[in-house]
């Protein structure tokens, strides 16, 4: 390869130009990371090299090392591969200023070759940019050019691994027993589905064996239909969807396993502009209509415990009506909806537009809510186990790598393009930091505004069917009968794969708790998973429904 190429040219130069021995053995490893690559000893190679880059790549053509035309033949060192090597490799956890410089780079507006440049210079950005390199540069420039790949190659080489893409020394996943390679996986484009997303475009579905379409549906009921029909191989589901959809909630029953928790917390209450100034609290939303993305959903259940806390009735003193993500910010301006409980990154898209603002952030109300999963049928589960057990293994490692602070911009970078969520960086940036405006004057650091927990406690399973009675979500009262009964754990055992989600986040070095379950404390009370059915009772009790 070209980059190969170059870090030998940087040894063969250190070679010839009289560096100590010793200091450019290819065998010895780094005194920095670790690892071995062309240089053992950083800081001392880099005061042996001339001052400008330039010179230092106009030595190698004199001294034989490049004809011209080998110049003009690394030009095969371009934005897609750089681009590739950054996404690919991790930065090491043992070293701030390397963390610190990896932020820098992703943060800037425009993609990563901004990011380069803003480290580099401004000049790093003509090694980038195809029409300056198709128009012919100057030698000089080009030559600059040169030397900022060569500085690149340096820190991908000194990252410390552990992105997705397979590293050096990481042994390859063993893929010969998939069943199926060619799949297809549904998503709503909201921040919540963004292990599921990110992927694609940063390569782990590839290093599992897959060649994975993510496919945007545009709303949950067409996510649910398209399940059904066996449209899509694997889905982005509402965390309650698996339990609706196997216990035949509003659809024939069809069983799905909820493989993997995506996301916790990442949603927030948002309220016209119109209404500002004149809500405080839950009871000052009586007569509005409110959007939620579907009826099985935590927003429907998590809206409808606020609005009880402040004694309003939520099948009577509001509208809660179903709206697709994509559709809310419309329906806010429009006047259809007063105020909505949705997924990121609509809530921060409605301040961005200036339609409305955020009220609250649902982990207010419950820190470390479940939210949205990575779920799959009981029928293709059971006809492709293996490639099963790879995927949710995949989303697994992805959801580790959201979950870090230090990943997170080029998560944001990576999943706001068109084919994704197709909004602004800048909006995907606040949700994932946690660093925002509220719409209402108020800057905000809120760095566990959304979290990436993969582990599918039973307690989340527990709460979840506990509403499903208290509100009476069952339809014609048959599921209503069976969960109000001793099924609440047997609701969730047969359908959240706890103990698989632990053995393969085991498996990645991953630490998931030996525990199934926790007592879980929410805004306004707490919930004993050992008895579900009291808890609805002690709610309807306080409340009045």
């Amino acid at each position: 390869m070209v980059i190969s190429a170059v870090a030998k040219s940087l040894s063969d130069w250190g070679r010839l130009s009289g560096a100590a021995p010793g200091l450019m053995g290819l065998g010895q490893p780094c005194r920095t990371c670790g690892t071995v690559h062309f240089s053992a000893d950083h800081s001392s190679f880099m005061a042996t090299m001339p001052q400008d880059p330039v010179d230092m790549v106009d030595d190698l053509v004199k001294m034989g090392l490049y004809k011209e035309n080998q110049l003009r033949a690394a030009d095969a060192v371009n934005a897609y591969e750089l681009r590739k090597a950054l996404f690919l490799k991790r930065v090491g956890r043992n070293d701030p200023q390397r963390e610190k410089l990896i932020l820098a780079l992703c943060k800037q507006a425009g993609g990563l070759e901004n990011a380069f440049a803003a480290a580099f210079g401004p000049q790093a950005g003509l090694f980038f940019a195809d029409s300056v390199r198709n128009s012919g540069a100057t030698r000089r420039e080009f030559l600059r050019n040169m030397a900022v790949g060569a500085a690149l190659v340096t820190l991908a080489s000194c990252a410390g691994g552990g992105g997705p893409a397979e590293d050096a020394a990481e042994a390859p996943v063993d893929t010969s027993s998939l069943e199926k390679t060619d799949i297809r996986v549904g998503f709503i484009p909201i921040t919540c589905a963004t292990p599921i997303i990110m992927s694609q475009p940063l390569g782990f579905y590839e290093k599992y064996g897959f060649n994975a379409e993510v496919v945007k549906m545009p709303s949950w009921g067409a996510v649910r239909d398209s399940a059904i029909a066996g449209e899509l191989d694997a889905y982005h589901m509402l965390a309650p969807m698996p339990i609706a959809m196997t216990l035949g909630l509003g659809s024939a029953a069809f069983g799905v396993k909820l493989a993997s928790i995506e996301n916790i917390n990442g949603q927030a209450i948002t309220i016209a502009e119109r209404h500002k100034g004149n809500v405080n609290g839950p009871a000052d939303f009586k007569g509005f209509v409110i959007g939620v993305p579907f009826p099985y959903s935590m927003h429907n259940l998590l809206i409808r415990y606020y609005l009880a806390s402040g004694g309003l009735n939520p099948d009577t003193d509001v509208q809660i009506r179903p709206v697709p993500p994509p559709d809310s910010i419309a329906q806010l301006i429009a006047g259809d909806i007063d105020a909505m409980l949705m997924p990121d990154p609509f809530n921060q898209r409605a301040v961005y537009e200036g339609a409305g603002y955020i009220h609250m952030l649902t982990k207010e109300l419950w820190d470390g809510h479940p939210c949205c999963a990575f779920a799959a049928s009981d029928t293709w589960i059971d006809t492709n186990p293996n490639s099963f057990r790879a995927l949710n293994k995949a989303i697994i490692e992805a959801t580790g790598y959201a979950q870090d602070p230090a990943n997170r911009l080029e998560i944001a970078a990576a999943i706001s393009d068109r084919a994704f969520l197709n909004q602004p960086t800048e909006v995907v940036e606040a949700v994932l930091t946690g660093n925002f405006e509220d719409g209402q004057g108020n800057t905000l650091s809120v760095p566990d505004r959304i979290g990436f927990d993969p582990y599918p406690w039973q307690s989340f399973a527990k709460w979840i069917s506990s509403q499903l009675v208290r509100w009476d979500l069952q339809g014609d009262g048959k599921a209503a009968q069976e969960l109000n009964d001793d099924t609440f754990a047997s609701v969730g055992e047969s359908i959240f794969l706890t103990d698989l989600a632990r053995e393969l986040a085991q498996e990645l070095g991953q630490n998931p708790p030996t525990e199934t379950v926790r007592v879980e404390k929410l805004a306004f009370d707490t919930f004993d998973p050992a008895d579900p059915g009291a808890y609805v009772k002690a709610q309807i009790e306080k409340f009045g429904f």
